[in-house]
């Protein structure tokens, strides 16, 4: 299966070099999607140059943003190219290494016999380093409180490291989905849920930042809070899914 992997970023040229040369150790032959937001920091730039010096490279590219920013507007649009571009799989990975590329084999093969394999952390063997008690606390708090407020069986429903089929993103209509911020993927996994599409989830060890600085603003911490309770009463109804475009060469 040909697989594109979509990775939004926001003043994050300084993970860039390293991030390349991980993705080319661990899945040498999927595409890469940078979906760069007009970073100040000149992330764009610096990561075009690489492609463009590096013959590895040559298959990925980056697509800068303009108007508003956010995660959710991000993958909406990275995901729109996937799929005009007819791939197979889509991987959704962040761009600080906190997602540690050895992990894409397995997110890839899983995906053969699913629709949505999720990296998940509190899946039994999974888990995080580097995280004081009241982030890790924080973060447990958020996926029980999505599981029970929008009735999501999943226990990393919040979890950003995921491998989807075509059938999966097609069945989910991306263009009406509402989330800006990080709820953005739990309006995904509840709308997954609801078209019938069949999701695993595989263990994961998060590591921290190490360069950069955390995107959560205010904004994005309310929407988590009201997100679920809206997904509560939604009365979403999955599309009817259209025959499959031609893969991308």
């Amino acid at each position: 299966m040909n697989t594109l992997i979509v990775i939004p970023t926001y003043n994050e040229s300084l993970n860039i070099n390293t991030l390349l040369q991980q993705l080319s150790l661990y899945a040498p032959n999927a595409h890469v999607l940078f979906v760069d937001d007009n970073s100040p920091d000149r992330t764009a730039d610096i990561t075009s140059h690489l492609l463009l010096n590096n013959p590895e490279y040559s298959h990925h590219q980056v697509f800068i943003r303009s108007g508003p920013r956010g995660l959710g507007r991000a993958y909406r649009d990275g995901f729109r190219i996937a799929l005009d571009s007819g791939y197979d799989t889509v991987v959704q990975m962040d761009a600080d290494l906190s997602h540690d590329p050895k992990y894409l084999p397995t997110l890839i093969q899983k995906c053969q016999a699913t629709d949505l394999v999720i990296g998940s952390r509190y899946c039994s063997g999974g888990g995080v380093r580097d995280w004081p008690r009241s982030r890790l606390m924080l973060s447990r708090f958020a996926c029980w409180y999505v599981q029970r407020v929008a009735d999501i069986p999943i226990q990393d429903a919040t979890a950003g490291f995921r491998c989807w089929t075509r059938r999966a993103l097609q069945s989910i209509d991306i263009s009406s989905i509402k989330s800006e911020g990080y709820s953005f993927q739990v309006e995904m996994t509840s709308r997954a849920i609801r078209a019938g599409m069949r999701i695993v989830e595989t263990p994961i060890i998060f590591t921290d930042r190490t360069h950069g600085k955390s995107k959560i603003s205010r904004s994005v911490i309310l929407e988590s809070l009201l997100m679920p309770w809206k997904l509560r009463f939604d009365h979403w109804v999955p599309p009817v899914l259209t025959e499959r475009t031609p893969a991308a060469n």
